[in-house]
């Protein structure tokens, strides 16, 4: 399953199920999508991306950086500019999560259709 024989997602030790779940958030893909196509400003991440608050886009921000799949550059002038872009490590997530977001988006109907067959028969 891995390159690396020792790793596997699959087993509840394996320190790569904190990368699976920190790329499973939603807001996390969201995020790397939308940084997927340049350097942003917190406002410019949180107006594209719809619902999310600022403390989740500031909590979100943080553990991407801190995964090293963003990066942030402060700029001291006044006021503050902070951006934000993604890291050579997060554009390899950015291709998986654009294509998951495409499935998303091409397949709701069907999934929307399975559900109401499902709540039907239930």
């Amino acid at each position: 399953m891995s390159q690396h024989p020792h790793l596997n997602v699959l087993t509840a030790t394996c320190p790569s199920r904190t990368s699976l779940a920190r790329i499973a958030n939603k807001w996390t893909a969201m995020v790397v999508i939308v940084l997927g196509g340049g350097r942003r400003r917190f406002g410019d991440i949180r107006a594209t991306v719809d619902g999310i608050s600022g403390k989740v886009l500031t909590d979100t921000l943080r553990d991407l950086e801190r995964d090293g799949l963003v990066a942030r550059h402060a700029y001291a002038e006044v006021p503050p500019r902070v951006e934000y872009e993604l890291t050579p490590l997060g554009h390899t997530l950015h291709e998986p999560l654009q294509a998951l977001s495409r499935w998303a988006e091409e397949h709701i109907a069907a999934v929307l259709a399975a559900r109401e067959e499902y709540d039907t028969r239930r």
